[in-house]
């Protein structure tokens, strides 16, 4: 770069996409608070005293934030009263944070269908992890010439490591983790859900490679799909029609 040698083009971070990447690590960090805060509340309950416990028991997580947050605090001092009032704080603050996690999902899924209007109905794709691929593509994804280079960037791309006659490729570990993992959980998404991708494993498995390699390989499919749509203009190939 310093020399005016290299040709690629830099990641713009001054449009929707950024807006996107701020939104979701606002959502991320509120989504750490929130466990955290659920954590804290379990472990003062497990410590309270035993009628606190028994009237609290066997109560699934929503029920118990909305049951402590409504508990009122007694006329007298010590640790029953100290309990009551340290359950009731993280469970308003638990109800604080989920309120403000379903803004910012409102917020990404908004985000995403302005950005890239189709790529929310692409089976299998949420509105995290469309969010996940924009941010990697960034806002300015034309300069990803081809989809084997936004396979690349997402790390999907196959290394070749054939020694001597044997042919075989190994995993890439570089890439954006964050689009890579979106990818995988389309992978798991459809395998789930649609009878198509459900078919490719028995013909892979049955040649000999195994579930990983299958994820793998449904992963560099998937990603020449989603690429069409973040790059309109981008190439056609076949590659993502087969698990489509």
């Amino acid at each position: 770069m310093l020399s005016g040698r290299a040709t690629a083009t830099a990641k713009t971070s001054d449009g929707p996409v950024e807006m996107l990447r701020l939104v979701e690590l606002a959502k991320g960090s509120a989504i750490k608070s929130r466990t955290q805060a659920i954590n804290q509340l379990k472990s003062v309950l497990v410590c309270a005293d035993s009628a606190l416990r028994e009237a609290l028991a066997g109560l699934i997580n929503p029920h118990l934030i909305k049951r402590c947050a409504a508990l009122e605090a007694l006329d007298a001092t010590g640790p029953a009263t100290a309990a009551r009032h340290t359950l009731r704080l993280p469970a308003r603050r638990i109800q604080h944070l989920t309120e403000e996690i379903d803004d910012l999902n409102q917020r990404i899924a908004e985000a995403v269908k302005a950005s890239s209007p189709g790529l929310l109905d692409v089976r299998g794709v949420g509105p995290d992890s469309a969010a996940a691929l924009l941010i990697a593509a960034g806002d300015n994804p034309e300069r990803l010439t081809s989809e084997a280079s936004f396979a690349a960037l997402c790390g999907t791309s196959p290394i070749e490591a054939s020694p001597g006659k044997t042919q075989r490729r190994r995993l890439n570990r570089g890439g954006d983790r964050q689009a890579n993992a979106a990818l995988y959980r389309i992978v798991l998404s459809r395998l789930h859900w649609d009878d198509r991708t459900r078919d490719y494993p028995h013909r892979r498995l049955a040649e000999g490679k195994t579930r990983r390699e299958v994820i793998r390989c449904l992963k560099r499919y998937i990603a020449p799909e989603v690429y069409r749509l973040i790059v309109p203009t981008g190439p056609a190939t076949d590659h993502g029609r087969a698990v489509a």
